[in-house]
């Protein structure tokens, strides 16, 4: 399902469309108010100074709002949710007024992807309002756009031509579904685009698609009553040997392959192990890059968990049973070229619920834009 966004005044749809060469730069007093929006922060920081600064932004001309589109950049989501209210604001009295938005400006902002992607989704919104027809005329030059949001609306847009299609001709639509697969970067899309693919007859790889680490070496269990197990330090964590013998929970382990052949990539320690509780297990995977680069690791888990990569720890939750989905957790890492070394520690605790019976985690590596990066070999 696309995502929601709060409506423009269906007044802004009057009048035409002046084009200019650009918006003006904003004046020292409405720039003051911008700062004191952008540090705004958790538990109310910077609130009191906020809302007089957004009675300011809010008063902005019609000529500044490219401007202010742009002041977006750098800010964190509490002054984005500000700064777009008080936009929004701002453009709702001006269309009011008869003031007209420079369309062009708005195409500017919205082709660079140094700004943000906010605010450049709000850009499209405005333009989509000024004309809807261009608006849609834009959307597949945002097929590979590193801002989720304009991607997803693109893809979004071959999908409802899919779906014209699917009547006249199913060979088309199964190509353009397809083609949307490749573009699209969202769980949810992906998951609808392979259920409209299945009904047409065509299967989807899902676990290809989404590029799951499927083949892993597991050891367990390990001591986690009392919920010890996190911060305990076993030997994974500080040797990596696979031909070692440890001391588990209830006697001798050693390592084992595991591969998951679940299509949502689950490593399933009930499965691989036993349907145990109190306890902590270990996966570790080797991951060959083709070069050095930037990528991201996607966890989804909802029990506890440790991630290491080669050797050093990227981050770890101590909680239970929460919720899991796909990417649940984002963190950037830096692959080496060749071998890289993935290490995951999950702990279960003692509750007997049917619900805390998951005992388990699905890891993907990714670029920023969730692009799968496939280990080559």
């Amino acid at each position: 399902m696309a995502r929601v966004y709060s409506v423009l005044a269906a007044s802004w749809l009057l009048g035409a469309v002046a084009i200019d060469a650009g918006a003006a730069a904003l004046p020292r007093k409405l720039a003051s108010s911008v700062e004191r929006l952008k540090a705004v922060g958790p538990e109310g920081q910077g609130n009191a100074a906020a809302q007089a600064a957004w009675n300011e932004v809010a008063k902005a001309k019609a000529s500044q709002i490219p401007e202010l589109l742009v002041a977006m950049d750098g800010a964190n989501d509490y002054a984005l949710n500000w700064m777009r209210a008080a936009i929004e604001t701002a453009v709702q009295r001006e269309s009011a007024a008869g003031a007209k938005l420079s369309l062009k400006s708005l195409e500017v902002l919205l082709r660079d992807t140094r700004h943000h992607a906010r605010g450049r989704r709000l850009a499209f919104e405005l333009i989509q309002k000024l004309d809807a027809s261009r608006a849609q005329a834009l959307l597949p030059e945002f097929l590979q756009d590193p801002g989720s949001e304009l991607r997803r609306e693109a893809v979004a847009q071959l999908m409802a031509r899919a779906a014209g299609q699917t009547n006249a001709a199913k060979a088309s639509a199964v190509t353009t579904y397809r083609q949307a697969l490749g573009f699209s970067r969202e769980a949810d899309q992906i998951e609808d685009i392979a259920k409209r693919l299945q009904d047409l007859g065509d299967k989807v790889d899902l676990a290809k698609t989404f590029g799951w680490v499927a083949k892993w070496q597991l050891i367990g269990p390990f001591d986690n009553a009392g919920e010890v197990g996190f911060a305990k330090v076993y030997p994974p964590e500080e040797r990596l040997d696979l031909k070692a013998e440890l001391a588990g929970k209830s006697g001798p382990v050693k390592w084992f392959p595991y591969e998951t052949r679940s299509e949502y990539g689950l490593v399933d320690f009930n499965q691989a192990i036993s349907s145990l509780k109190g306890v902590a297990g270990y996966a570790t995977a080797e991951f060959w890059s083709d070069s050095a680069r930037s990528a991201q690791v996607r966890l989804g888990c909802k029990n506890g968990w440790k991630i290491w990569v080669n050797g050093t720890l990227v981050f770890g939750r101590d909680e239970y049973h929460r919720s899991a989905e796909i990417d649940q957790y984002r963190m950037p890492v830096s692959l080496k070229a060749g071998k890289n070394i993935l290490l995951v520690k999950c702990t279960q605790n003692e509750q007997t619920q049917d619900w805390a019976k998951e005992w388990e985690f699905q890891l993907r590596v990714t670029d920023e834009q969730g692009t799968p990066i496939v280990s080559t070999r």
